[in-house]
């Protein structure tokens, strides 16, 4: 089984946070990147993220919860609130998620971060 791969969007986009599941051996980008420039918008992030195998982290919940009614076929989205979260605890749900789950399980989903989160 392959292991699941991630997106950082825009508004979840540290680079701390990148580096800290990078260095734990996870395979995660982030906006910007060589592909995904700064500016991009929600729709660009999440197809381009789609188009990479990646699922999408995000606080964006609204937009992307439109985009996943829209675009069935996404690579996977991942919500979470971000006043719900300090960096600490994001990094542990994040080595949960992706700990715990394979990429195959990810198209076409939308789930809650909290899944994930530890006490």
């Amino acid at each position: 089984m392959a292991k699941t791969k991630l997106h950082l969007d825009a508004d979840v986009s540290y680079t701390i946070l990148q580096k800290t599941l990078y260095e734990k051996g996870y395979d995660v980008s982030r906006t910007p990147c060589e592909w995904m420039p700064i500016d991009a918008s929600d729709r660009t992030q999440l197809l381009e993220a789609t188009a990479r195998g990646r699922c999408i982290l995000t606080f964006n919940v609204g937009d992307f919860v439109r985009l996943a009614a829209e675009y069935l076929e996404h690579g996977g989205i991942i919500l979470a609130h971000q006043k719900e979260w300090r960096l600490p605890s994001l990094i542990a749900a994040l080595d949960c998620l992706l700990s715990e789950t394979d990429a195959e399980i990810w198209p076409g989903q939308v789930r809650w971060l909290n899944d994930w989160r530890r006490s």
